[in-house]
């Protein structure tokens, strides 16, 4: 994942189309998603699928691993906020 401190800045999908620009998926992902909203999507019963607009687990375990990279902690605390 990137270390550019610019990507909080990033709608979700002009992150993920910089980092992983042959993923085909990324074009699906919805404009002007944030990675703030992102997680106010774990904090509540909100579905991260749906808000990013992908059904996709490689996309979901990418964007959890720049938000674990942003809130300075591990993927693992994002992902256990997503099973809870």
């Amino acid at each position: 994942m990137s270390d550019n401190p610019n990507t909080t800045d990033m709608t979700i999908k002009d992150f993920y189309l910089n980092e992983y620009p042959t993923d085909e998926l990324g074009i699906e992902l919805k404009d002007n998603i944030t990675f703030a909203g992102l997680v106010t999507q774990l904090f509540g019963d909100g579905d991260v699928y749906d808000y990013i607009g992908v059904h996709d687990s490689l996309v979901r375990e990418r964007l959890f691993s720049e938000l674990a990279n942003q809130l300075n902690t591990s993927y693992d605390y994002v992902y256990n906020l997503w099973l809870n």
